[in-house]
């Protein structure tokens, strides 16, 4: 009765719940159901992806070797790492060590921002690069559609003003508009995912400073489990957004 009448009376407990486990169970429940409907969401843009695949195998293969697999690996493992720290933020929570809560959320932390730091620079390369779909796309001027390298202009003062892809390489419009759905799919995806990488960041925040204020216990630790579980779910999304798009059939040259 003492630990019941403890748990009914916990400054952490909702006035319309009647004890933190059902609280808990409430909010998992919650949780479960928002990660469907993100399944979801996700669900299309990678049901996408596999149509227009199968319809352009050889734009596909083309296009990514315009990816630097070397930024997307790193961001991998990078991700793999902090799925560790935040498994560790959680048992952390759930012992009560305080302390090595906050330095575990905060190491999750600077690796999820450096996950956003090397997209930042993988998007300015594309932005750069001309490789944004639109009217000034232009693939086929500044990659080499066998081995991806970037090509220069050689004369010192020369004008960065792109030729037409299809003029530079002998592309069709047609090619280049597949490959232009490969580039619209990239940036749909990743930046959905960068997007959900930015929310977790500012929930790692808000954890940190609850931490720090003495918010969690052995009782109450909900918020760090709960966030953790996006945090995983986040990470398992890239590990299959990382071999559909910067491996699958890039040494394929159609």
């Amino acid at each position: 009765m003492h630990s019941s009448d403890h748990s009914a009376h916990h400054p952490a407990l909702a006035h319309h719940f009647q004890d933190l486990e059902q609280q808990k169970d409430t909010t998992w429940l919650a949780m479960w159901v928002f990660l469907a409907t993100e399944i979801m969401f996700f669900g299309g843009l990678f049901l996408a992806y596999v149509i227009y695949r199968s319809s352009y195998p050889d734009a596909f293969a083309i296009a990514s070797n315009a990816l630097n697999v070397n930024m997307g690996l790193g961001n991998t493992f990078v991700l793999i790492i902090s799925s560790f720290t935040m498994a560790m933020s959680v048992y952390s929570a759930q012992m009560a060590q305080t302390g090595r809560l906050i330095v575990f959320l905060i190491l999750t932390l600077i690796l999820g921002c450096t996950f956003l730091g090397v997209k930042y620079f993988e998007y300015k390369d594309k932005f750069d690069s001309h490789l944004v779909p639109g009217r000034h796309f232009d693939f086929a001027y500044h990659h080499d559609p066998i081995t991806g390298a970037t090509l220069h202009n050689e004369h010192e003062g020369a004008s960065n003003k792109p030729s037409s892809g299809h003029e530079a390489t002998g592309h069709s419009k047609k090619a280049l508009r597949e490959i232009q759905i490969f580039f619209s799919l990239y940036f749909a995806m990743t930046g959905l995912h960068a997007f959900h990488m930015i929310i977790g960041a500012g929930l790692l925040i808000w954890l940190v400073i609850s931490a720090m204020k003495g918010k969690f216990s052995k009782e109450y630790n909900s918020p760090v489990e709960l966030v953790g579980l996006y945090w995983h779910f986040v990470d398992i999304v890239w590990i299959f957004l990382f071999p559909l798009l910067y491996l699958i059939g890039r040494h394929h040259h159609g």
